[in-house]
């Protein structure tokens, strides 16, 4: 996100409180980090159902962000996010490759493919005699950045060619 929108100082992040282990920690992590690294301005935004990510995208028209970073969230909202965020014009990057499908700007984050295999491989050591607690914890390994081209038009923005060429995949 920051190599699309290097001006980018003042970037909300948004948050479903249910998929955090803890959103005050997340929150504060958060905003130490990005202070201590680039002297960013962070803000962390809680949300969970459809009418309070209308919320949140409502209270952009008075604090405008200049991007929004999306954590972990239930895919079932991709589409509304897609078109709030292009409504709103405002670039944002997502953890999985469905919200950029949906019509989202970017997203980086693990391969659920590569993860779907792995949970697969698991399944056959279970099934040949293995016990699941003497399993390893496997975590991805493998991550992926994906850019919709026609979003970052709409947007307005030029995605930089390194870029792309760093891009798993760019969808036109």
């Amino acid at each position: 996100l920051r190599e699309l929108v290097p001006a980018a100082t003042r970037i909300s992040v948004l948050v479903d409180p249910a998929n955090a282990t803890d959103p005050a920690s997340t929150r504060r992590e958060l905003e130490a980090a990005a202070a201590r690294t680039r002297g960013l301005q962070i803000k962390v935004l809680n949300a969970s159902t459809a009418r309070e990510i209308d919320a949140v995208f409502a209270t952009f028209e008075r604090e405008r962000p200049e991007a929004l970073l999306v954590g972990p969230f239930s895919t079932d909202r991709r589409v509304q996010m897609a078109l709030l965020a292009v409504l709103h014009r405002i670039p944002v990057a997502y953890p999985w490759r469905d919200f950029v499908e949906a019509g989202g700007l970017m997203s980086y984050g693990p391969s659920l493919r590569d993860s779907y295999r792995q949970a697969g491989v698991q399944v056959g050591r279970i099934l040949k005699g293995e016990k699941p607690a003497d399993l390893p914890v496997v975590q991805s390994s493998k991550y992926e950045l994906i850019i919709n081209a026609s979003t970052a038009r709409m947007l307005g923005l030029t995605v930089p060619p390194a870029l792309l060429a760093l891009a798993d995949e760019v969808i036109e």
